[in-house]
């Protein structure tokens, strides 16, 4: 399995995982999922005024968030002619994420791994939308985190 991971770092006065920190959560999350294509994921680390204005335009929502997802739509003949497919754009907000962590009391690098996890499952056309589905992409997610050592993030405690 080959995954490539590309970060574009608006954020650089937040804590933000490394390259090798989200390859490895992201290549999990691959492996869960059962792609041994080779793939590559863009991650961008954003403001929490862009994550508001990215949630606004394509969720109506006025306000920043953790994670956005933004898969792909690529045209077959290209995807034909690339060595490893892209799948899309994974969008973060770090000052949102790093407040859910401690809000949660959750150790910073485990919440990212979790959103970084979420926001691939999305991207391979996962969601939450109906209680099933949410089951579904959470049994993924916690599977991934197990795997890291990470504790299931949906346990209240």
């Amino acid at each position: 399995m080959t995954l490539t991971v590309e970060i574009d770092n608006d954020c650089p006065e937040q804590w933000t995982p490394n390259q090798q920190f989200c390859e490895s959560c992201l290549g999990i999350a691959q492996s869960i999922a059962k792609k041994p294509e080779p793939l590559t994921v863009s991650l961008r680390f954003v403001s929490r005024s862009e994550s508001k204005d990215l949630n606004s335009t394509y969720r109506n929502k006025q306000t920043p968030t953790n994670v956005l997802s933004f898969p792909a739509d690529l045209p077959a003949e290209l995807l034909e002619s690339l060595d490893s497919e892209p799948i899309g754009d994974i969008v973060v907000c770090p000052e949102v994420v790093t407040a859910e962590a401690d809000q949660q009391h959750k150790p910073l690098q485990d919440h990212w791994s979790h959103m970084l996890i979420h926001g691939f499952f999305h991207l391979l056309g996962y969601d939450h939308d109906s209680e099933a589905d949410a089951e579904k992409m959470e049994a993924l997610e916690i599977k991934c985190l197990k795997k890291l050592g990470i504790s299931n993030p949906y346990l209240i405690g």
